[in-house]
């Protein structure tokens, strides 16, 4: 969030329109403000509101190597916007919105300025220390409370304009300074006085917050009363710790501490904004700048001034607030896009071969995998069979009708069998069941280490590839199921068939050669030899079961591998089934999460520096 505010204040009149580009701001003046700081020495006093031909604007410097990271990383924070839109809610987004919007409107003015305001409570004596740096009376100060009604600028150079345009302030409170010899070591700073953040007028805070969210720095003003106080701290300081960098914390009235106490309120001061998160410059490290002064005396408000001159001459202060609004995004979407699971989430080996397995279950591959071997071995069966065996057959198939079985089909057919109807009812349920529990185990798999809003993007997406499978199943398997299983061509015959067909009819020529030439003998017209011919007839009559015996042994390899071949088949056509509808739009589910979540990395990168924010 790139508001210097309350991140759960609702602010109705600053709303994102779910765009990359940046928001227009309203310019005019606010009828509603009451004139501050008097209007007679214009000698000293001009307003500044058409200062700068430009507007504001101009042409912006070669970019740092700072500024060129923070280029990086907002253009990842626009693609992971981007690429999170159909996934997450407007509102998620809306911050990170914010951030580009108010990255691309500050970029956009002037890059020689610095913007820099000065908030504080009531009678801390921010507005004194506001006159102080100007080196004139420009906000009004005294005994009564609230004193500032309205935010008040003053420009120590021109072209400014266009930011303060985008802080709203109007023309009538725009200021310039005394020149002196040390107004010329501010040029390019603008200075902002705020209302007291405390204020009982609502529409005061309410400035407080919007100027807040826009600047780019800010002096805190405190005094040894309400230092602190908890407003200060719990609203603004806390969750502006990332934001050290671009703050000052001034003690204001030390005129008031007796001997050491100015010291001791000081550290005290440095504790209560270490237990705040703020990281403090101090011994050369970057981080918040602490000090004490008397904006009524003097003392220490030119240790400020040049504190704030060499700042504002280092023309970074806009992309290190930026860049501290950007950490605080990537912090606050954090839960949408790392989860304490594995980084890399994917559906495993094991989980593709388990939910094609229970796929395979669903349809019956396992089962048409047997009917296709006992079809062969049938096959194998009738043309390696004796012929008295296949004629029995045929006769057992002729009367099969006078059966039990053959019975129970007719009385089904009659309508008494209405019964035997729900096993196929209650197979298409359990088999329905398997591919609903099949798409959830997948599911859990690949959400594994996601976080919680693409975790249910991609059940979504599983469910929805899921709604139309059983059925495609239910085709797949009565189409191809029937085809591998009685196919309408006999089956692929072995090298060893036709041998094995001529070695059937051989035993069956024997056979019928010895029972002739016995029936010859009987009435007389050969020679009566009885061993000859019933040694002819017992060897077909043992052969050919021998041969049938032989063939089914040497049939079960053959049987069993076009078994499994139809098995595989249909095995492939289900988990191609499942491939196409399921695993597939998971799996570009789940490479759109490896997407953001590299360019989330990118966004964060940085992000975790002690020089911004203590860990």
């Amino acid at each position: 969030m790139n508001a210097l505010t309350d991140p759960d204040r609702d602010r109705t009149d600053d709303r994102w329109d779910d765009g990359l580009i940046a928001r227009s701001r309203r310019a005019g003046a606010d009828e509603g403000e009451d004139e501050a700081g008097p209007d007679g020495d214009e000698a000293l006093v001009r307003a500044v509101s058409g200062a700068g031909s430009d507007g504001g604007k101009s042409a912006a410097p070669p970019l740092s190597a700072e500024g060129q990271a923070l280029r990086v990383r907002l253009d990842a924070l626009r693609q992971l916007v981007g690429l999170s839109r159909t996934r997450l809610d407007g509102k998620t987004l809306a911050e990170a919105g914010r951030v580009l919007d108010e990255a691309a409107a500050r970029r956009g003015l002037s890059p020689q300025h610095t913007v820099v305001a000065i908030a504080g409570a009531t009678g801390s004596g921010k507005s004194t220390l506001f006159n102080s740096l100007a080196g004139v009376q420009i906000s009004e100060t005294g005994l009564r409370r609230p004193t500032t009604a309205a935010p008040i600028a003053c420009s120590w150079s021109d072209g400014a304009a266009g930011l303060l345009d985008r802080l709203e302030i109007p023309g009538r409170l725009r200021r310039r300074p005394r020149e002196t010899s040390e107004a010329g070591a501010l040029r390019g700073m603008v200075l902002v006085d705020l209302p007291d953040l405390d204020s009982a007028v609502g529409a005061h805070r309410d400035h407080v917050d919007r100027v807040l969210a826009l600047v780019d720095a800010v002096v805190w003003v405190v005094d040894p009363e309400k230092y602190a106080d908890a407003v200060l701290h719990e609203r603004y300081l806390r969750p502006l710790a990332g934001h050290a960098e671009v703050t000052f914390v001034v003690l204001n009235q030390l005129d008031r501490l007796p001997g050491e106490a100015a010291d001791l309120v000081l550290d005290d001061l440095r504790r209560l904004l270490d237990e705040d998160g703020i990281a403090l410059g101090e011994h050369g490290e970057p981080g918040a700048t602490v000090l004490g002064l008397s904006a009524l005396t003097g003392e220490g408000v030119g240790e400020l001034r040049e504190l704030l001159a060499q700042f504002t001459q280092e023309k970074g202060a806009p992309t290190r607030r930026i860049s501290a609004d950007v950490d605080r995004a990537a912090v606050r979407l954090r839960p949408l896009y790392v989860a304490d699971g594995h980084a890399g989430p994917e559906i495993g080996e094991a989980a593709r071969a388990e939910f094609e397995d229970r796929l395979a279950e669903a349809v019956g591959a396992y089962a048409v995998g047997l009917a296709a071997e006992r079809a062969w071995r049938r096959n194998a069966g009738k043309a390696c069979g004796t012929p008295w065996l296949r004629l029995w057959r045929w006769y057992e198939s002729r009367r099969a009708p006078r059966t039990l079985a053959g019975l129970a089909a007719l009385a089904a057919i009659g309508g008494r069998g209405a019964a035997p109807e729900q096993g196929p009812v209650e197979e298409e349920v359990t088999a329905r069941q398997r591919v609903e529990q099949a798409v959830r185990a997948v599911a859990d798999e690949a959400v594994t280490g996601l976080p919680e809003p693409w975790a249910q993007a991609v059940r979504e997406t599983a469910v929805r590839g899921a709604e139309r499978l059983p059925e495609a199943l239910d085709e797949i398997a009565v189409t191809l199921g029937a085809a591998v299983a009685v196919p309408s061509a006999k089956p692929p015959r072995p090298a060893w068939w036709p041998a094995a067909v001529l070695g059937q009819a051989a035993m069956t020529l024997l056979q019928i050669y010895g029972g002739l030439w016995l029936v010859g003998q009987i009435i007389g017209v050969l020679e009566p030899t009885l061993m000859p011919p019933v040694l002819l007839m017992v060897a077909g009559i043992v052969g050919g079961p021998l041969v049938e015996w032989a063939c089914s042994i040497a049939a079960r390899g053959p049987a069993r591998r076009y078994g499994q071949d139809a098995e595989r088949r249909l095995r492939q056509a289900a988990a191609g089934c499942g491939r196409g509808r399921v695993l597939e739009p998971v799996a570009a589910e789940l490479l759109r999460y490896r997407e953001v979540r590299e360019q989330y990395a990118a966004v964060a990168a940085g992000g975790t520096k002690l020089s911004t924010t203590r860990q």
